[in-house]
Formats: C-alpha cells, sequence, structure tokens
C-alpha cells in the first residue's frame, strides 16, 4: 500500500502538462523526479499529493482514490514542501512548524501532548531547536526549507514530496538539506535539476519529458549520456566514480551533433 499514481494526465487550455504517468515508490525509498523546465515534475507532485485533481488515470493512497479519500485524511499521510514558501505575518519557527499538526486537531482545539511531541520532534530531526523562537524572515534559504520540512515532519506523514528543494542553495547546504531527506523514514519522491545530486542520493529515478515519462530505474541504469542527449540536449559523459559507486556525470561545451 502507500502512494500510487496509475497512467495519471492533467491538461490546461489544452495543452497536455503531465501524459499518462505511472508511479509506484517503494516504501521507505527516495525516488528523484527529473526532467527539463516544463517537463511536468512540479505538477505530477501535486497531483500525487491531491492538490490537483487529474484530467484522467487516478492517484490512490492505500488502495483509494486519492480524491475520496479527503483532505484532512491525505494530509496526516502525506506532506508536501513546495518550491516557494513564504509568509507574510511575522511568524517564529515553531509556530511555522506547529501548522504541520493542523490536519490532526480539530478546528479551535487546544494543542495535545502528542501534537507538542510531534513538533519537538521535527525540529530536533531537522537541527531547528535552537532556532524555534527566531523569526522566519531572519532566516536564510537554506534554514527556511529546513523549516518547510520540519513542517511537513510534524504532520507525521508516511509519503514526502518535495520540489526542488535545493533550489537557490549553495552547494553544502545541497548537500546536507539531501542527506536530511534520505535520513527522514519516510517514502520520499523529489523534483530534481542536478543530476548527480540525483544520483548521490535517491534509490530510484523518472526522467520526464513533455509530461511523459521517457524511462525510470536505479541511477546507474537511467543516467546515460545518451539519454542526457536525448532529454537535455547537452553532451556528458558518465562514470562509476560517485559514492558508492554510484554514476557521476560531467558535461562538456557544445551540443551532442557537434561530437
Amino acid at each position: 500500500m502507500g502512494l500510487l499514481a496509475d497512467r495519471v494526465s492533467w491538461h490546461v487550455g489544452g495543452r497536455l502538462i503531465v501524459d499518462e504517468v505511472s508511479l509506484e515508490p517503494e516504501p521507505g525509498s527516495t525516488v528523484g523526479l527529473l526532467g527539463p523546465n516544463g517537463s511536468g515534475k512540479s505538477t505530477l507532485l501535486r497531483l500525487l499529493s491531491g492538490v490537483r485533481g487529474a484530467s484522467s488515470g487516478e492517484v490512490r493512497l492505500d488502495g483509494v482514490r486519492i480524491d475520496r479519500v479527503g483532505r484532512r485524511n491525505v494530509a496526516r499521510k502525506v506532506g508536501l514542501v513546495e518550491q516557494q514558501a513564504d509568509t507574510g505575518v511575522d511568524m517564529n519557527v515553531l509556530d511555522v512548524v506547529r501548522l504541520g499538526r493542523v490536519p490532526h486537531r480539530r478546528a479551535w482545539a487546544a494543542e495535545t501532548a502528542a501534537d507538542e511531541e510531534a513538533v519537538r520532534s521535527a525540529l530536533e530531526y531537522t537541527e531547528l531547536s535552537d532556532k524555534a523562537r527566531r523569526s522566519w524572515h531572519t532566516l536564510s534559504g537554506g534554514e527556511r526549507q529546513r523549516v518547510q520540512i520540519a513542517r511537513a515532519l510534524a504532520q507525521q506523514p508516511r509519503e514526502l514530496l518535495l520540489d526542488e528543494p535545493t533550489n537557490h542553495l549553495d552547494i553544502r547546504h545541497q548537500l546536507e538539506l539531501l542527506g536530511l531527506v534520505v535520513r527522514i523514514p519516510v517514502t520520499s519522491v523529489l523534483a530534481l535539476h542536478d543530476l548527480n545530486l540525483a544520483a548521490m542520493f535517491c534509490d530510484q529515478l523518472i526522467v520526464l519529458r513533455e509530461g511523459r515519462a521517457v524511462t525510470s530505474g536505479k541511477p546507474s541504469e537511467v543516467l546515460t549520456p545518451e539519454l542526457i542527449a536525448d532529454v537535455y540536449d547537452v553532451r556528458a559523459g558518465v562514470s562509476p566514480d560517485g559514492p558508492e559507486g554510484r554514476p557521476a556525470v560531467r558535461f562538456f561545451p557544445g551540443k551532442p551533433s557537434e561530437r
């Protein structure tokens, strides 16, 4: 059981954004969504979260169509961390993370001991306990990303969906953030641009182009010079020189046709 997409599509204004994509992550695994800008990665994540309804096909959660599960129940099991998150209200880190408990509480109900423990645990896991009283607006980009992950963890989900979590972060913070994500004991699906980060941290990759899944599998199976040339229109070499023998990608000037 868990989260499953069965040939899901979504279109708007006559344009097909996601085209019959299927996805069934192994429980506890980390799945990377790759593809150029506009390939449908962000839209697919929203379909998986139930935020957006599929035009055709089905997203199922524990065997039930996600649109029949109910938003509150979905939010108890699926955490979504979007690419851009901001607030015009001057909230501190603790209050932002507490928002993750909303699906577990009735309206106007007081915070329970279980809520407090979930928030405390999320702050500790993301190493934000010492910043709990800091204002959101004083945080760096990397710190804000960790706060959003902590908020999602406070939901205590089984599935975690992340849209470009390393966007605008320097290399050190990219590595730290993805290292955190893969240690979280949940099933994670994340959209990424960086092929080497995807190879380093993901168990499985799905490559999208113009809304369609062109291939999927282990990083060593998916990341080939031919695939990169075909999907990204760039020249690349791939060697097993990454951590634990994972593939490492090197890029070269010029287009594939210029070799």
